[in-house]
């Protein structure tokens, strides 16, 4: 076991746990603290994946969360089914220390499954460690590629396709503001056209930057450090208060960047940027803006 591993306080704890719960039969380790090289901080949580032989008495008394310190909030994922086997998580905070432990709790069968696949799942893939195995369940697991959630190139039709729906999403942004609706007007600006559509954006340019080599992370964690600083710098501009006025600028400078990017995205895959589409969603915008309202 890696002193990582060996010093770590909340492993430690966790083994310990496991080790004395016979319903318990393996434990694994995944996501950050896995990857070689990944820089922690305070706030890095610990994702866990505690294999058993029934699930459902963790899911109906969520009591046993408690044996890792005192427990602020829970988020409770519903159970599923994946490679017929039942599945839930518990995503934890705790008051002390800022540990947070996101608990996936999953049948003991689901690992002896995933032997025989191919290739890794992603949430394996991503970075994983054997922390604790009673019954010899990961023998032959591969090892993680750390390649889940890289960008890859997108097709010309996924290219088309979210320039076309971005546009789309920016009527409904127009009829809000022209209606004075701030909360579903910032919805569509800031999470569905920002959020959404050029972080997408975003992460293609990064991918091609870099090689297809680096991931961005989750919700565009990370993304800051890729995106070209003149790019960065023009997003923040669209972030703006509750003036409908300036919310309407805001939307049209997320246009514009998301039209410089996708040209640039689109010249190096070698697609055409839809300028004629662009030019109609242009005008029909500026009419909703000046539409006088009766």
């Amino acid at each position: 076991m890696s002193n990582l591993i060996s010093n770590d306080r909340v492993i430690q704890h966790l083994l310990k746990w496991a080790e004395q719960r016979k319903s318990v039969r393996a434990v694994l380790l995944t996501s950050t603290r896995t990857i070689p090289g990944a820089l922690l901080d305070p706030f890095s949580d610990y994702d866990v994946i505690l294999a058993v032989t029934d699930i459902h008495p963790y899911f109906e008394d969520r009591g046993w969360l408690g044996d890792f310190g005192p427990v602020l909030v829970v988020y409770r994922d519903p159970i599923r089914v994946e490679h017929g086997c039942e599945r839930f998580a518990y995503v934890t905070q705790y008051e002390t220390d800022r540990l947070k432990i996101d608990f996936t709790v999953l049948q003991a069968d689901w690992l002896r499954r995933v032997v025989e696949l191919p290739g890794l799942p992603d949430e394996l893939d991503v970075g994983y460690r054997m922390l604790l195995d009673k019954d010899t369940l990961t023998v032959g697991l591969h090892p993680p590629t750390f390649k889940a959630h890289i960008p890859t190139p997108p097709t010309e039709e996924a290219y088309l396709e979210l320039i076309e729906v971005f546009f789309h999403d920016a009527t409904y942004a127009a009829k809000h503001l022209w209606r004075g609706d701030l909360l579903p007007a910032k919805q569509s600006i800031d999470c569905v056209l920002k959020f959404k559509k050029i972080r997408q954006l975003l992460e293609w340019q990064m991918g091609i930057d870099t090689g297809w080599s680096i991931k961005a992370g989750a919700y565009g964690k990370g993304l800051k450090k890729y995106v070209r600083p003149e790019i960065w710098t023009d997003l923040e501009k669209t972030y703006v208060g509750a003036d409908t006025e300036e919310n309407w600028n805001a939307l049209i400078e997320t246009i514009d960047l998301f039209r410089r990017v996708a040209i640039m995205v689109g010249e190096h895959l070698g697609y055409a940027y839809p300028h004629d589409m662009d030019h109609r969603m242009m005008v029909y915008l500026h009419e909703v803006k000046t539409l006088a309202r009766g």
